[in-house]
Formats: structure tokens, C-alpha cells, sequence
């Protein structure tokens, strides 16, 4: 039986069956008894207070039925204490312990019903409840694992969100559950942080001045001080007897105001009955009394039941214009659209969700049933019954004929009782006050009817009443123009298109504002926007704009968000001895930059998350942005003007191109590809970073200015960005790729020899002889992180070895690396480079120099002379100083290796000439695809095999030219290009030609923007060029392609409108 007992028990009562003996109910009801605090100090009811208990007109409370037999509370005091006792027991000698523990019984009943964290009552907070020491539930985990909260237990969350530790609660003492809003607080913080503030309730013992028991009301008590006389007034209203109606109603201790028309009786102040309580928030909320029609309307006696259908359950009105929820209830639509938008979207009637877009139309049957209810009209002079639809049109007839009544008494009152006067001004000639003065009735009518009929846009129904009444004055022009720019189609150009043309058409700010004001002057219409708009657009697309932030935060590097354009030396940390830079740099802040490139990319980042199927609020977190990094040298920019210090007259210019943004979901174990740059190696996405004036060739000067983007950069690898992407805060990792150097850059940045040196490749340790012999089978051995373990070797030379041996141990590493670059080929020099040895080798097989040994200079020269005559008759080619892209791409030709054959003597030397050149074809679109498994399959399969035999030829026809050497760029093509592509899937893609491309931008946006200072100059560059790679005025250029028929259009419309129609006229 002690068994059956203790399992029957509350879940605080129960022991383990071995230890239980015949003293352990005593045992147990002593602990649990003085385990309650304060409960030997609180006195009974009978003695707290008679006084106060009187004058608040409490009565005693009554005692609780102890029936415990019956007791339906299993976790109650008094059943875990007196254990199923009878009654005749609690009354014996313990009788005051017994009323403490009722007490105690009333206390904790009160307790259940409020909040542990804000102390609200749970009955009035709409939701479910949620148990303060219980785990989490699927719902919360997954919506708090998604912010990145890996809490399991609610005590862990509410210590963090509200600063409280519950673990120590006493169920005496404190609630045991909390209510929704403070489970919503804690689910938009995340988990970690309350953005609402809510104010923690200190919860003390219970006692005799205890809050909850015995509530307090100020109203009632005495403040010890005595009344104020009132000095009475002349004028002063009577005072009101003891029952008279006020104005408003005391619930509790907050006023409300009192509804219009009860005022049937006298009124006790006191808690008001729920149900009035609700009709009057409604009636605030919805504002139909006198739209929507009463059910006392209806003449027949119908059943009630019958009534209720048509009634919404809302407002109590008959339905109007009804709409039906997907639980099935009916309401009227502005009713229900604006509870739901006040209170949330539920069913008022079932509390099941039921948003504006699940409304739904309800039968007909039901809705011929509603419009022939028959109502009585309340005209005195009527008394007619009308049909529900065609109710509202006989009340107005009633109005139009009170009106035209009134209307007519006025106007003959007014002929009659001329008082005359000064004539009435025209009411443009008034002032704004006088205007509104004289319009605020027309004023009111009008937001009258747009609130009730247009949904409140009172500036439609303006603009739509002013474009009526100029097509009734037949100003049908200016009503076309109304029309337009209320449409959206307006004459005027948005001002991101106006940037967009200036930018792309190279405008100075004078030229600009020249065009604008002689278009405006000759169109007498404003179609370009002023500058200062454009200025005001151009901020939204440049860098320091948007609010970000980085977790962890990024090592040196300011948390501040508004940066733009920088000093290029910012950062720099730079020691006693060295000598103050002797250059002018600008650029952006990384960070800031990149943050402003995904901005850019927003709009093509959510397209790729829906063409993906993928849930946008599933996906803010796992981003991954892949950056490809480009630097060059710009050559020689000198310029005519510009003053300032006396700098290098080379600039080097550092970019980057965001090539692909992934995502990886959650639950998903492979990242999906949701954005790819289009034109990796358009000049279009090549974004500037930096642009300074510097040598190229000096490292020292280099390495300082790229010092400080190195640094920001590597901090960037340790963060993740928190960035608002489509409305929600989404959380992106980068990976940079530095591909887009060229052979001369790639050997600065990573303290190699020049490129004459021994060491004729940057991938491998291959010497040039070695290269000659073995074309073909090599494999990519160098690293940022080899190379900086062999300039240490260089600089301390641990085993004292000669200069040759050192050189030889290192491999050609002779400076320190400072940027970290990807081990790869640069399509587009790798192109020039090997069309620069085609160029001599068409040279030595004019001249025959497998025949001869060591031709002279004169030689060398009729034959280039020959060549270029030949190119620039048969081909149109001219020759040129320097190989560039261009010649390169029409230069390597089946075309141009017969043009080239023409001149060769010999026919076996021909046929080897155009095999050279077909291999070399087949082998080209393999490393200057952008997906060469996608574009060219064959030729990548091939690949292997076109190599060897091309090799092959040159060891063996040409062997002449390479005995013992070859260029650096003919043996990365033969020997490292499948190895590339195996391991990062394309060379083409990740080449520089995008940053080369740009460099004939520098100049043009120089002489846009010629001003005085150096220094402004490279910001002007910089912020031109940044806007002329901008994704938005990009799309805005796209879609005015046609920008010269339109302009055309918007002078002269008629003559463009005759002129198609002339054509539409031929046509048929």
C-alpha cells in the first residue's frame, strides 16, 4: 500500500519503495512543510488586517473544499502535506498550520497564472504557455538553431535573453511557466539578446503584506495628507451625485473611455463584463457603425440561428462585402482585413491562422440568400422593405432629395440676404492657410472616401480627380503627361538612368549639365535629372553605404561602416628608419568594398535562391563568395596637367571580380551554386580596389602599398560577414583566389627571379634546360607557403653554401613573398606570350635558319620586315611595337600560317608549319574556356595527346629554336594546363583580361573628371570606375538600349507617332 501511495502522489512526493518505512509520511510532510519559505511567519487570514480588509470591502475568503479524496489537483500543498487525510483530522490542535497552508494553497494559485519573467497574467497574453525549466521544443530549436543558438533547454535561453538564472526557482516562490511574448522576445534575439525591452519581476516570498493575496489599490487608501479645498469658481459646473455617469470607467486602476449611448443607468466603477469590453475595442479597430448595416434592420421575424449566419463575427453587423476564412467563419472584409492587421493573422472566431491572401469569396447560394433579406427602411416618411442589395442605393435616393432640399432653402436664403461686401478672391490668389481654410471641407469629404472606397491613397484620388478635370477642358496634352507619371512612365528619366548614361558615356560634370539644360530649353520639359540627384543616387552604389558587421570582429581593422575613399597608405605600418612613401595611392576598404559588391548582386542572389526552389528564410546562413583578385601594371599614364608632388608616371591598379556565391542549406551536406558571373573577364565586373602611382618593378614601394590590403584580406578569412540580404540578415564566408597576375607580377609578389632568370617557371622547379628536354611531364610543386620557408633559407643561409649553391637550394626565390597567389596560368598572357613565339618562329622559317647557324641582326631584320609586309597586305595586320591581345588572336590562325607559308621556301618545312599551328588550335580552347568540360569535351580529351605531339614537333622540326631552352609560357601550356583545370575546373574563367580590358578606362575616366590635385584625380577615377562596374546601372543600360529613339520621342512625340503609324499603315 506505502507503494501504491507514493506512485498515486504528486511527482514531489515520491521515494524509492526500499527505502520507505512507517515514519517516512511524517518524514515527508515535515520536509515538504519547511520547505515552504516564510510559512511559520505568515499569520492566518482571520488576523491580517480587519481594518484594511474593511476599507478595501474585501471579504474574508472562504475556505477551500479540503475533500482531498476528491481533490482534483495532484500537485496541490494541501494533498502533498496532509496526504489524503480526512477532514475531521485538519481541524484537530493544528488548526493554524492548516490555515497557513491554504494560504500558502492560494498564494501558489496565483503564482500558475502569471509569467516568471514579466509577471503578466497568461490569461491575457494570446498563445500557448511554455514551461521555464522544460527543454526546448522542435519549433524553438530549429528557429533558434537557425540564428545560431545551440541551447536545448529554456533556463540556458532565459539566462541569456533576460539576464535571470531560473535553476535555482522555488515553486513557493516563483511561476513555473512564461508567457508567449516573452517567447517571442527570445526568439527574434536569437537566443543571445533581448531587442524589446521587458522589465524582469523580482519575485519575493510570500508574506502578510504579500501583493498577490492581498492586492493593493491606492485609490482606496490614505495618504495621511489632507484634501485640497477647491476655491470655487463663478462659473463652475455643479458637483455630481455619487451615481451620476462619468465619462470614463475604472478597470483596475487605468481609466477607459466609456462607449457612446450607455448611459441607460447608474454604473458601480468596477471591472467592466469582458463582452463590453470586447464590443468597444472593436468598434476602435474597425469604424463601420455607420457603413455596415444592423441586424435589427431585418423586418421578418427570423430565427435566431438563422440571423447568426449572416452575421459577422466581428463587428455583429449583417454581412457586407463577405469574404470566408479557410476554418470556415464569415466576416466582412474591411473587418476582418483590419483586425488581422491589428491583432495578428487569426480567426477571431476558432484563433487558427488565417492571413488576408486565404480569404475567399463564399458561395453563391449563400450569397443570393444574403442580398434578399428584407430590411425596413428607417425613413419616417417611408416604411418601405427593401432587398438587402439594393438597400444602400434607396437610402441615398432619400439623402439626394434632403440635399437638393436644403441646397435650394440655401440658395434662396442667400438671393434674399445679400449683405454684399468685398468681392471673393480667387482661391490661387490666397495664401496656404487661407487655401486650406476654404478646401478643409472638400479636403475632409475627400479623405473620407479615400479611406473608405481606395484604402486610404487620398493621393491617387487627387491626381485622378485633376486628370478628369483636364480632359474635360479638353487639355488632353498635359493630362497625357499626368497620366504617365502616375503610371510610373513619366517624361522625366529616373536618376539612376541619368548616372548610368553619364557614366558610360564619359560626361564631365559640365558636359552633363550642358546636355541637361539644352535638352530642357529645347524640350521645355525636364527629362534629365540635375546633378545633385545624381550625386544623391551615386551614394547608394558606392562603398560606406550600407551597415554590416563581422563576427568575430576583424583583427586592426575599424568596425565602422560609413568608410569610402581611403588613403592607399592607411594602415601601413612602417618603422623609424624607413623614408616617408613618395607616392600617391587611393582605394577602398576591403571589407567595405565587397560588402557593397553583394549589395550590388542582391537582386541576382535571391533570383538564384528561388530558381533553386530554396526557402529564403531557411537560408541565412552557409554563404560562400568566391573572389578572384587581379593586379597589374597600367604602364605609363602621364598626362599633360595635374599638379601635386612629382610621382611615378606608372600606376598599378589592384581589382577583384566576385565569381560565384553558393549556399549551403540547412540539412543539405553539398553547397548549391545559386549565382555565376556571366563574364568572368568583362571589364564590366571587374571591380577597382586600389589605384596607385607605382612602378610595377619596385617591390619595396609595392609591397607597402598592398601591405595594408594583404593585411585586411587575411583578417577577412577568419570572419564571416553579417550582411541584410532580401530583408533578412544572412551570414557569408569569402575564399580569394589570387589568379589574375601576370608572369612579371606573379614573380614580384612571390620574391622570384625575373623572368630571363634559370628558373623558367613559376608552378614548378623545372630549369629552363630541364624544360626543353622534358616538355611534357611535370607537375605544379611551388606554394605561397614553400616560397616563404626558401626566402628564409635565402636570408640566413643556415649551411653556409656558396652564392651558386643557395641559388640553386632556393630555386630562384630571391625576395620576400608578400600576397598570396594561386598557382596557376594566365590565359590571356599565355596567349600573347606563345603568339609572341609564333611571331619568330614564322621569322626563322622565312629565313631558313634550321640551315644556317647564327643569322646576323640585318638578317633578322628584312625578315620581320617580310613578315609584317605580308601580314598587313593578305591580312589587313598591322605590326605593332608590342604583342597585344588583339594581334595575338588574329595572328594565331590557320589563315594566318598560310598567309606565313607563302613566303617559305621549302614544302616539308610548310606541312610542318600548319601541323604546329592545328595542334596549337585544338590545344587553345581548353585553357581559354570558361567550362572547358562543357564547351569543348574533345579537345580537353585530346589534350593529353595533342600535347606530346606537339612537343614532339619542336623537339624534332624545330629543334633548332629549342635546344636547351624554351619560353615559360610554351612549357605551362605543354606541361601544367591538365593539371590545372583537373583541380580547379577551368583556366579561362580566373584569367586577368578583365583588369587589362580596364585599362584603357583609366585614361578615359582621367580627362572626365581633370582637376588640379593628383590625388583628387585617382578619387574621382576610382568612384567613376567603380560606378561604371556597377550590376544596377548596368541593368538600367540595358534596358534603354534604345535610349536614342526614346530621347527622340520625348521631344517630339507627334512626329514619332505619325511616323508609326505611317508604318502600320504600310504594313496592312
Amino acid at each position: 500500500m506505502a507503494a501504491e501511495s507514493l506512485e498515486t502522489d504528486g511527482p514531489r512526493s515520491s521515494m524509492p519503495a526500499e527505502l520507505y518505512h512507517h515514519h517516512s509520511e511524517y518524514s515527508q510532510w515535515k520536509f515538504k512543510l519547511f520547505r515552504v519559505k516564510s510559512m511559520e511567519k505568515a499569520p492566518l487570514p482571520s488576523e491580517t488586517q480587519p481594518e484594511k480588509r474593511a476599507l478595501l470591502g474585501i471579504s474574508p475568503p472562504e475556505a477551500p473544499n479540503i475533500e482531498l479524496d476528491h481533490g482534483k489537483d495532484p500537485g496541490s500543498v494541501m494533498k502533498l502535506c496532509l496526504r489524503r487525510e480526512r477532514e475531521e483530522n485538519v481541524e484537530g490542535p493544528g488548526r493554524r498550520v492548516d490555515m497557513k497552508l491554504l494560504e500558502m494553497e492560494s498564494h501558489m494559485s496565483h503564482l500558475r497564472g502569471l509569467c516568471r519573467v514579466c509577471g503578466i497574467a497568461l490569461r491575457k497574453v494570446k498563445g500557448p504557455e511554455h514551461d521555464v525549466h522544460g527543454n526546448l521544443d522542435d519549433v524553438s530549436k530549429c528557429a533558434l538553431r537557425k540564428m545560431g543558438c545551440k541551447s536545448t533547454s529554456w533556463p540556458e535561453v532565459i539566462l541569456k535573453v533576460f539576464k535571470v538564472d531560473v535553476t535555482e526557482d522555488i515553486e513557493s516562490v516563483h511561476p513555473l511557466s512564461f508567457c508567449h511574448r516573452c517567447w517571442l522576445t527570445a526568439i527574434r534575439g536569437g537566443g543571445f539578446c533581448s531587442f524589446t525591452k521587458i522589465r524582469v519581476v523580482e519575485w519575493n516570498p510570500h508574506s502578510s503584506v504579500c501583493y498577490l493575496c492581498f492586492p493593493r489599490k491606492p485609490s482606496f487608501q490614505r495618504t495621511g495628507r489632507k484634501r485640497r479645498k477647491v476655491i470655487p469658481r463663478a462659473q463652475s459646473l455643479p458637483k455630481r451625485s455619487r451615481w451620476d455617469l462619468s465619462d470614463s470607467i475604472a478597470v483596475g486602476e487605468r481609466r477607459i473611455l466609456r462607449p457612446f449611448g450607455d448611459r441607460l443607468g447608474p454604473v458601480l466603477r468596477g471591472w467592466r463584463k469582458h463582452s463590453i469590453q470586447r464590443d468597444q475595442w472593436v468598434r476602435n479597430i474597425t469604424h463601420c457603425q455607420k457603413d455596415h448595416l444592423s441586424t435589427r434592420l431585418i423586418s421578418e421575424k427570423l430565427p435566431v440561428d438563422y440571423i447568426n449566419s449572416f452575421t459577422c463575427l466581428v463587428c455583429d453587423h449583417l454581412l457586407s462585402d463577405p469574404v470566408q476564412s479557410p476554418c470556415g467563419h464569415l466576416f466582412c472584409r474591411s473587418c476582418i482585413i483590419k483586425l488581422t492587421h491589428v491583432l495578428g493573422p487569426y480567426c477571431p472566431a476558432c484563433n487558427s491562422p488565417c492571413a488576408r491572401d486565404n480569404l475567399t469569396p463564399p458561395a453563391k447560394t449563400f450569397l443570393s440568400a444574403l442580398y434578399s433579406l428584407p430590411l425596413l427602411c428607417q425613413n419616417d416618411s417611408c416604411g418601405e422593405q427593401v432587398r438587402l442589395d439594393s438597400f444602400k442605393a434607396h437610402c441615398l435616393n432619400h439623402e439626394l432629395e434632403k440635399d437638393t432640399n436644403q441646397n435650394s432653402s440655401e440658395l434662396d436664403n442667400y438671393l434674399l440676404a445679400n449683405k454684399g461686401g468685398r468681392p471673393r478672391q480667387h482661391l490661387l490668389s490666397l495664401t496656404r492657410r487661407a487655401q486650406k481654410h476654404r478646401l478643409r471641407n472638400l479636403k475632409n469629404q475627400v479623405r473620407e472616401f479615400a479611406d473608405k472606397e481606395e484604402g486610404g491613397d487620398l493621393k491617387s484620388v487627387c491626381l485622378t480627380l485633376y486628370l478628369l478635370a483636364l480632359r474635360s477642358l479638353n487639355e488632353h496634352k498635359q493630362a497625357d503627361e499626368l497620366e504617365a507619371m502616375m503610371q510610373g512612365r513619366g517624361f522625366g528619366l529616373n536618376p539612376a538612368v541619368c548616372l548610368a548614361i553619364r557614366v558610360n558615356t564619359f560626361l564631365s560634370c559640365s558636359q552633363y549639365h550642358k546636355m541637361y539644360r539644352t535638352v530642357k530649353a529645347t524640350s521645355g520639359r525636364q527629362i534629365f535629372q540635375p546633378l545633385h540627384t545624381l550625386r544623391a543616387a551615386e551614394k547608394e552604389l558606392l562603398p560606406g553605404f550600407h551597415q554590416f558587421e563581422w563576427q568575430p570582429p576583424l583583427k586592426n581593422v575599424s568596425s565602422s561602416c560609413s568608410v569610402g575613399i581611403i588613403n592607399g597608405l592607411s594602415g601601413w605600418t612602417s618603422s623609424v628608419d624607413d623614408s616617408p612613401a613618395d607616392t600617391i595611392t587611393r582605394r577602398f576598404r576591403y571589407d567595405v568594398a565587397l560588402v557593397a559588391a553583394l549589395k550590388d548582386l542582391e537582386e541576382d542572389i535571391m533570383e538564384g535562391l528561388r530558381e533553386r526552389g530554396m526557402e529564403d528564410s531557411a537560408c541565412t546562413s552557409g554563404f560562400s563568395v568566391m573572389i578572384k583578385e587581379c593586379c597589374d601594371g597600367m604602364g605609363d599614364v602621364s598626362e599633360k596637367h595635374g599638379g601635386g608632388p612629382a610621382v611615378p608616371e606608372k600606376a598599378v591598379r589592384f581589382s577583384f571580380t566576385v565569381m560565384s556565391v553558393s549556399v549551403l542549406a540547412d540539412g543539405e551536406e553539398e553547397e548549391v551554386n545559386i549565382f555565376t558571373e556571366p563574364k568572368p573577364n568583362s571589364e564590366l565586373s571587374c571591380k577597382p580596389l586600389s589605384l596607385m602611382f607605382v612602378d610595377e618593378s619596385d617591390h619595396e614601394m609595392l609591397t607597402a602599398v598592398l601591405g595594408p590590403i594583404v593585411a585586411e584580406r587575411d583578417a577577412m578569412k577568419e570572419s564571416r560577414l553579417i550582411l541584410s540580404i532580401g530583408g533578412l540578415p544572412r551570414s557569408f564566408r569569402f575564399h580569394f583566389r589570387g589568379t589574375g597576375y601576370d608572369e612579371k607580377m606573379v614573380r614580384e609578389m612571390e620574391g622570384l627571379e625575373a623572368s630571363g632568370s634559370t628558373y623558367v617557371c613559376t608552378l614548378c622547379d623545372a630549369g629552363r634546360a630541364e624544360a626543353s628536354q622534358n616538355m611534357v611531364l611535370h607537375s605544379i610543386t611551388r606554394s605561397h607557403e614553400e616560397n616563404l620557408e626558401r626566402y628564409e633559407i635565402w636570408r640566413t643561409n643556415p649551411f653556409s653554401e656558396s652564392a651558386d649553391e643557395l641559388r640553386d637550394r632556393v630555386k630562384g626565390v630571391s625576395a620576400k613573398p608578400f600576397l598570396e597567389t594561386q598557382p596557376t596560368l594566365d590565359a590571356l598572357h599565355c596567349d600573347i606570350g606563345n603568339a609572341t613565339e609564333f611571331y619568330k618562329i614564322f621569322q626563322d622559317e622565312i629565313g631558313e635558319v634550321y640551315k644556317k647557324g647564327n643569322p646576323s641582326r640585318e638578317e633578322r631584320r628584312s625578315w620581320r620586315a617580310a613578315l609584317d609586309k605580308q601580314l598587313r597586305k593578305k591580312m589587313k595586320l598591322k605590326p605593332v611595337m608590342r604583342m597585344n591581345g588583339n594581334y595575338a588572336r588574329r595572328l594565331m590562325t590557320m589563315e594566318a600560317a598560310e598567309v606565313v607559308c607563302e613566303l617559305v621556301p621549302s614544302e616539308e618545312r610548310r606541312e610542318a608549319l600548319r601541323e604546329l599551328m592545328r595542334l596549337y588550335l585544338q590545344m587553345k580552347p581548353v585553357w581559354r574556356a570558361t567550362c572547358p568540360a562543357k564547351e569543348c569535351p574533345d579537345q580537353l580529351c585530346r589534350y593529353s595527346f595533342n600535347s606530346q605531339h606537339f612537343a614532339d614537333l619542336l623537339s624534332s622540326n624545330f629543334k633548332y629554336r629549342y635546344n636547351g631552352k624554351i619560353s615559360n609560357y610554351l612549357h605551362k601550356t605543354l606541361a601544367h594546363v591538365p593539371e590545372i583545370i583537373e583541380r580547379d575546373g577551368s583556366i579561362g574563367a580566373w584569367a586577368s583580361e578583365g583588369n587589362e580590358s580596364a585599362n584603357k578606362l583609366f585614361r578615359r575616366f582621367r580627362k572626365m573628371n581633370a582637376r588640379q590635385s593628383k590625388a583628387f584625380e585617382l578619387e574621382d577615377v576610382l568612384k567613376h570606375h567603380w560606378l561604371y562596374t556597377s550590376k544596377y546601372l548596368q541593368k538600367f543600360m540595358e534596358a534603354h538600349k534604345d535610349s536614342a529613339k526614346a530621347f527622340q520621342a520625348t521631344i517630339d512625340p507627334v512626329e514619332i507617332q505619325d511616323d508609326e503609324d505611317n508604318c502600320l499603315e504600310n504594313d496592312f
